[in-house]
């Protein structure tokens, strides 16, 4: 995948393919929401017990056509996570983590709350993870290619999200959005499908990602 700034990277699905993956998407966040809120309350309530912060943690990113919205999670560091600046999460040991916080990245927990962000049309269940502006930045100053994600909705979970992880260093930001132009040019239902798969089979056999 050559580095192209001036073409157009078509979308791998057409407008009617979107709009059914995005009623999906909604119906599908609506029904997790019921039958997982008694999890979402065992969680709240963890989380709020440790150490008495918000247990609800937001954080602004940005979304569909370059448009920042609040992404929600389970807060899973200490409140002074990040006063020296923002800082990317350095995996399961990094420091930063509170005992139910770690608890909750392992098994992906942390991320329920996104579920919201799919059901309002914020996020999809499949597309590339939102990041925020100020990491934007320096992608963009070295791949300017970065701005054709902005033409669909990112996601609670990704095709590069399982094959390059997270993301701590630019570097590996790059390499990832090698992965997300590679979804956006491809993407299908099919390709959503195995998506999704995946990551609950990497979930349910303790896969770190």
């Amino acid at each position: 995948m050559e580095q192209q700034t001036n073409k157009f990277i078509p979308d791998g699905m057409n407008a009617f393919e979107r709009n059914v993956k995005r009623i999906g998407d909604c119906l599908i966040a609506f029904i997790a929401l019921l039958v997982f809120s008694p999890l979402f309350v065992v969680c709240y309530i963890a989380v709020k017990r440790e150490d008495g912060g918000p247990a609800i943690f937001k954080q602004e990113r940005i979304g569909r056509f370059g448009r920042p919205f609040y992404i929600y999670k389970f807060r899973s560091m200490r409140l002074d996570a990040e006063k020296m600046g923002p800082a990317l999460y350095k995996g399961g040991k990094d420091n930063r983590l509170t005992k139910i916080g770690h608890f909750l990245r392992v098994h992906h927990l942390d991320e329920l709350p996104q579920l919201w962000n799919v059901f309002i049309g914020d996020m999809a269940f499949i597309g590339p993870r939102p990041e925020r502006q100020f990491y934007i930045d320096q992608i963009i100053e070295r791949d300017p290619r970065y701005r054709f994600l902005y033409q669909i909705r990112p996601g609670v979970t990704s095709y590069a999200t399982l094959y390059n992880g997270y993301t701590d260093t630019i570097d590996k930001m790059l390499r990832r959005l090698r992965y997300d132009l590679f979804y956006l040019e491809h993407r299908s239902w099919w390709f959503d499908f195995k998506i999704l798969i995946k990551t609950f089979a990497c979930i349910a056999f303790g896969k770190k990602f």
